[in-house]
């Protein structure tokens, strides 16, 4: 597969597996549209633990990185069709690539910084590490299709408001 080809599907992967990660959960097409009625001889529903306080500004971090993630996306795809249209090495996209990662390592882990609830430092610390570790990696065109891809989803599961 020629490089500029494998460096566009990694770009359109990215994308897409961003926009699904960063879906609202309210924008699920299947949700129910009406609530279950409750008649007089069933029990009343139980009432769920609330779950634990989060810090304050957690839901700022996390949406932070959000935007983070997806403005360098967005710009590694755009490098990517330059890249295509200059005619650039593997070794010359490559080493854009390492650096647009290692740039977004970098801002995450300020949002690390940020973070007042020590679950969401960890969480967002964790992140800015496999960043970095993608941005150190042989072949970081490739990371982003394999391992990239995988952060938004896990940062939509875990990083809670």
């Amino acid at each position: 597969m020629p490089v500029a080809t494998a460096i566009r599907a990694a770009a359109l992967v990215t994308m897409t597996a961003l926009a699904g990660a960063c879906q609202s959960p309210g924008e699920d097409a299947a949700a129910p549209t009406a609530a279950p009625s409750v008649s007089a001889a069933e029990p009343a529903p139980t009432t769920v633990a609330p779950s634990p306080p989060t810090a304050a500004n957690t839901a700022a971090v996390c949406a932070a990185v959000d935007k983070l993630i997806i403005a360098k996306s967005k710009e590694i795809a755009a490098d990517s069709a330059a890249a295509t249209r200059k005619q650039l090495t593997p070794e010359q996209i490559n080493a854009e690539v390492r650096t647009d990662l290692a740039d977004l390592a970098d801002d995450v882990r300020g949002q690390a910084a940020k973070a007042e609830d020590p679950e969401i430092k960890t969480l967002v610390t964790e992140t800015a590490q496999k960043i970095d570790a993608g941005a150190k990696s042989a072949s970081p065109v490739k990371w982003l299709s394999s391992t990239f891809v995988q952060i938004p989803q896990r940062l939509a599961r875990e990083c809670r408001a």
